[in-house]
């Protein structure tokens, strides 16, 4: 068979540079932002309006600082961009924890309101998580955009079979997205498998996250309904 048929080439890591659209993250970010903006006050840190109005105002600035598309490194905009993801996963953990608490150890007149509030918990859970594994993936998305990819924190089904074209396949947004939400679905990784420490913890914080939103919050709200 010749050497150049599809058969004997080999999948090559990293695979070439290519650019990467960074207008989907951003969309999450916003999704999260408002999504925030919807849960009562009693579960926000300070005034609902508060964290919200910082993480727009970061989301202003990544917006302004980076180009449509990614074609290389951006140390500055990455730092700028896991902050605002920590900050935004930081608001939800609190969020969860004082709805729980309040689940827990307060009766409640409004169930209704308590399940919308578990399931935009959820919902934002999904949302930043994807945004966690974008970022952290190969050193995050403007290594991969330049090519420069470090080791692979997720081992995706494209990665494990040469025959699948194209072999310079590499993972975009929406492939983080996915494993976000299979990840909060099923509580476990499905057909993407993390490999490295960082990767594994990440997952498991949502898994836990997202077990006691649906196990607790959400079943607890369901037995006041009925």
């Amino acid at each position: 068979m010749a050497s150049g048929s599809p058969a004997a080439r080999a999948r090559e890591y990293p695979p070439p540079p290519a650019t990467e659209l960074f207008w989907p993250a951003q969309a999450t970010v916003l999704g999260a932002i408002v999504l925030q903006l919807t849960l009562p006050e009693r579960l926000t840190v300070g005034p609902a309006w508060l964290l919200p109005t910082l993480e727009g105002a970061l989301l202003l600035g990544l917006i302004a600082s980076t180009p449509r598309r990614l074609e290389r490194e951006h140390p500055r905009r990455r730092a700028v961009a896991l902050a605002l993801i920590a900050f935004v996963s930081a608001a939800n953990i609190f969020s969860l924890g004082a709805l729980t608490h309040f689940l827990l150890h307060h009766h409640t007149r409004h169930p209704r309101e308590l399940l919308v509030a578990g399931v935009l918990i959820w919902l934002t859970n999904f949302l930043i998580f994807a945004l966690w594994y974008w970022e952290l993936d190969r050193g995050g998305p403007g290594k991969r955009a330049a090519g420069h990819d470090e080791p692979p924190d997720f081992l995706f089904p494209q990665m494990t079979d040469d025959r699948i074209e194209p072999l310079n396949w590499r993972p975009q947004f929406i492939d983080y997205l996915y494993v976000s939400l299979t990840n909060a679905t099923a509580f476990s990784p499905t057909d993407a498998m993390p490999l490295t420490p960082m990767a594994k913890g990440v997952m498991g914080v949502q898994s836990l996250a997202s077990l006691v939103t649906a196990g607790l919050i959400v079943a607890r709200a369901v037995n006041i309904l009925t």
